[in-house]
């Protein structure tokens, strides 16, 4: 009840009690407000498509699909969506209209990276254009937060290329064009260069490219308006000799970052100098049990959105290894490390609420579910497995 006599002023019954009303119907109105902006929060666009890439061959087609609900941990698969060869990588473009495929192809050939309109509803995908990497052995590609602008890294050339993205989601030939040149200490898998991921700076002024084959971390920077790219000063960070660097991620604080080391199972930790962009190693940790002693190539490497924890796969042994994040420093602590039960998690995924994660086993066509613990960060498997056949990627865009 409001006391008309504070404030050194005094009302009429009447007035303050239409004065009260007046109050009371203000703050229903709000309540309505607020509790209709939930409602269409949770019913209108609570459920996620997932994109699923996959080696292609005698089980798979291309890219499968499966519609995800958080609320309850539900996934219903949609089957193949769209008939492309070896899609190893997907990516979307930042209001997820359109979603790139890199088209892994052996031997001497180039790869192609293809686009395709996403359907929200369906989930269908459909085919608008494709274009050639310039490379071989495609492997990864990322679009600029601006949207013009599309790279790609060529694992077995080892190169980069960019490409313009049109307003109609098609690419343009290739505008720029980056080859990489030199070898490390592994006779057998580092000959020449393999350029193994492209990934952005947060403030989108620079390209970082792990090159397993030059033990090295390549910067770029990046010009979205001419669709080119130059090398950065410093134009590399150097890793362990022989250790391989796979995939990289940045801290959502953009004061450190991460790259998984291939051949060396370990995550190398970075402080990060946003405005040079440059990096400096801090720490290297193993992404392996004491005491395994079997082959094992290390796959993927995710951070949750609060920059708390981190986690990076294991293939051999078959696991998710996950670290507690010191935010003061940016080094790790291992907490646990599980089992993905299955075979190669090539590429796992945390979706986008941050609660569950998806772990996509290459050979035994399983991509497992597990719960994520918000507040210790530990995972446990929901107990629900969905098939596809040779999973390798998995990228996720909201449905309406």
């Amino acid at each position: 009840m409001i006391d008309s006599r504070k404030n050194g002023f005094k009302m009429k019954p009447t007035q303050s009690r239409l004065f009260n009303l007046r109050v009371v119907a203000t703050l229903i109105a709000v309540i309505c407000l607020i509790s209709g902006v939930l409602f269409a929060a949770d019913h209108s666009g609570g459920q996620y498509l997932a994109y699923v890439g996959t080696y292609t061959g005698s089980k798979s087609k291309g890219i499968y699909g499966f519609r995800f609900d958080p609320s309850s941990g539900k996934v219903e698969q949609l089957g193949l969506v769209a008939e492309v060869a070896n899609p190893s990588f997907l990516t979307l473009d930042r209001n997820q209209q359109y979603l790139y495929a890199v088209s892994e192809l052996s031997g001497k050939t180039n790869g192609l990276v293809s686009s395709f309109a996403v359907n929200k509803k369906s989930g269908m995908l459909t085919f608008l254009t494709k274009a050639s990497t310039i490379g071989t052995v495609a492997c990864h590609l990322v679009v600029d937060k601006t949207n013009k602008m599309l790279f790609v890294a060529n694992y077995g050339s080892g190169s980069v290329a960019a490409f313009r993205v049109k307003s109609d989601g098609t690419l343009s030939a290739s505008t720029a064009f980056e080859q990489h040149k030199g070898s490390s200490v592994n006779p057998r898998r580092q000959k020449g260069p393999h350029a193994h991921a492209v990934v952005l700076s947060a403030d989108n002024r620079f390209l970082f490219v792990p090159d397993l084959g030059l033990d090295k971390i390549m910067s770029y920077r990046i010009d979205p308006e001419q669709a080119t790219f130059t090398a950065n000063d410093p134009p590399f960070v150097t890793v362990t000799a022989g250790f391989g660097p796979r995939h990289f991620v940045f801290n959502p604080n953009n004061r450190y970052a991460y790259d998984v080391n291939e051949m060396g199972s370990s995550v190398t930790a970075f402080s990060y100098d946003a405005q040079k962009g440059a990096l400096h190693v801090i720490q290297n940790m193993s992404t392996l049990p004491e005491g395994f002693t079997g082959v094992n190539n290390s796959g993927e490497i995710q951070i949750d959105k609060a920059g708390r924890f981190l986690y990076a796969s294991n293939r051999g042994h078959d696991s998710i290894a996950a670290f507690a994040i010191n935010r003061k420093n940016g080094k790790l602590t291992k907490i646990q490390t599980v089992s993905t039960q299955g075979k190669t998690p090539r590429n796992f995924a945390l979706d986008p609420t941050g609660r569950y994660l998806f772990a996509a086993n290459q050979d035994s066509d399983t991509i497992v579910v597990f719960n994520v613990d918000g507040k210790t960060g530990l995972l446990s498997p929901t107990g629900q497995t969905v098939s596809v056949p040779s999973p390798v990627c998995i990228e996720f865009a909201r449905a309406s």
